[in-house]
This record gives structure tokens, C-alpha cells and sequence, in this order.
């Protein structure tokens, strides 16, 4: 009796030992992986304007309290004059753009490039605000990493699959559903891509089972990109909460361009 006493009282011993390991280990792991910049003190330039169908003036009212409340300044403009001024770019940390099917002029694309490029200024936008503003702006196009070319059916119901758990932008969040454009997009392949949708073909057929990146972080030389295809208005970010928590994420991320080392993104496609 003892020794089945002894035999149980050892394995009882050995198992709250593995859980205090084990819960140990998730501690350890918690504290290791990377957290989100916190946006107190970043200066911030806020370009909206463009085709009204992607509400840029909605999401300006809709994003300012919330840019302001989590401690970052917030410079606003309806217009892309901004981009050449040159001693007002040194000082940003962020723009945050929503300019769809728009022009913008060689010096305001060139302040804007520089900016990011040379002074590591982050960028993060979404949808046609920025991954379908300047069509005939290639240099533009390569510091995005996509430009839109379709959204066969218009809005429709399609589901965006999570592919990086371990990233702060995604971290915690689900595969989930969403009721907007389905944008298939050119894209850059070396982009870090965090979410993916696949198209079923029921509008283009010839694009049944292509899988096309949703959420996507790069670099253009010194400066963080985000983007995320999301978005195409307020409503169908906010109706799917996630939606929306990426979209704040990855603009917590890219604000720290100037202030954490470049992250590894080139991966090998081919």
C-alpha cells in the first residue's frame, strides 16, 4: 500500500511539475514574441481624398480619435501638396493614405518615395486608397508591393485565411468572413504576406482556386509598407471587427520605421 501510495504521489509530483514547466514555457514565450510600437509621441500625416466610393473623408473621422487617443500627433490634408514639403517629410513618422484612381504629380510622388525610401518614414493604407491610387506610377506601385486590377462580382461574400500566427498584426485572430470586394491584385512576391483569399471562379472561372495575398508588410528602402486589401468602406471593416483591428495593427507596426531594426522579408518564390 505504501509503495502504491509512494508510485501515485510521484506521478502526481511529476505532473505538477510538468504543468508549472509547461505554464513556464508560455510565460517565457509571451515575453519573447514581438509586440506592437506603441503610436505615443509618432508624428503622423493623414492624405485623403480621391474617388468618394471609398469614403476617405468617413475613415479620416473614424480613425483621427483613435490615432489622437493612443498618443500620436495627427497632421490631416485633402490634398498631396504635402508630400513636397520637404522639411515637413523629414519629420514624419507615418502617412497613412486614402487616394483612390488618382494623379499625383512627379514632385509629390518624389517627396513621398524619398521620405520612405531614404528617411525610413513608414506607410500603411488599405484597399484602392492605396494599393489603387496612382495607376501610372510604377516606382509608386513597387513601394506598395500590389496594385488592384479586379474584383470580379463586385461585393460578394468570401473568407480571408490567416497565414502567420506568430506575427503581432495577426496574432490571436481566426480565419473569418468577409461581405466586400474580392480584390485580385498584382502583386510583389517577396511581400511578408499575412492573410490570403481564394477565388472560387463562380464570376471569372479562369481564376477558380487562385490564392491572392489579403494583408501583406514589406520594405521600400529604409521605411516599413503595410497593406491590406480591406477596406473598401468604413461599414464592412467595422460589421467584421478583425477587419479593422489589422488595419490599426499594421499601422502600429509601420510606425516605427525610424525607431526598430528592418525586418528579414525577402523569401525566395522561385
Amino acid at each position: 500500500m505504501n509503495s502504491r501510495r509512494k508510485f501515485i504521489g510521484k506521478i502526481a509530483g511529476a505532473s505538477a511539475l510538468l504543468s508549472s514547466t509547461t505554464s513556464v514555457k508560455a510565460s517565457v514565450d509571451l515575453l519573447t514574441q514581438p509586440v506592437l510600437p506603441s503610436l505615443e509621441g509618432r508624428k503622423i500625416l493623414f492624405t485623403y481624398g480621391g474617388w468618394d466610393g471609398h469614403e476617405p473623408k468617413k475613415f479620416r473621422d473614424y480613425m483621427t480619435p483613435w490615432l489622437k487617443e493612443e498618443g500620436a500627433e495627427v497632421l490631416l490634408f485633402d490634398n498631396l501638396d504635402c508630400y513636397t514639403d520637404e522639411s515637413l517629410m523629414k519629420e514624419i513618422d507615418l502617412v497613412i493614405q486614402i487616394f483612390t484612381m488618382s494623379e499625383i504629380t512627379r514632385e509629390q510622388e518624389k517627396g513621398l518615395l524619398t521620405a520612405v525610401k531614404e528617411n525610413g518614414t513608414g506607410m500603411a493604407g488599405w484597399h484602392g486608397g492605396m494599393g489603387d491610387a496612382f495607376r501610372v506610377n510604377t516606382e509608386y506601385q513597387y513601394m506598395v508591393g500590389g496594385q488592384w486590377v479586379a474584383h470580379p462580382g463586385g461585393n460578394i461574400d468570401y473568407k480571408v485565411s490567416i497565414s502567420s500566427n506568430d506575427d503581432p498584426i495577426t496574432r490571436g485572430l481566426s480565419d473569418f468572413e468577409m461581405t466586400s470586394e474580392q480584390y485580385y491584385m498584382h502583386i510583389d512576391p517577396n511581400c511578408n504576406v499575412l492573410a490570403t483569399t481564394r477565388f472560387n471562379g463562380e464570376h471569372d472561372p479562369w481564376i477558380n482556386g487562385c490564392t491572392m495575398p489579403v494583408i501583406w508588410k514589406k520594405s521600400y528602402g529604409k521605411g516599413r509598407i503595410f497593406y491590406t486589401s480591406l477596406g473598401h468602406n468604413l461599414a464592412h471593416v467595422i460589421d467584421q471587427p478583425s477587419g479593422m483591428t489589422i488595419i490599426k495593427r499594421g499601422i502600429q507596426w509601420a510606425s516605427a520605421s525610424k525607431y526598430l531594426p528592418m525586418e528579414s522579408w525577402v523569401t525566395p518564390k522561385y
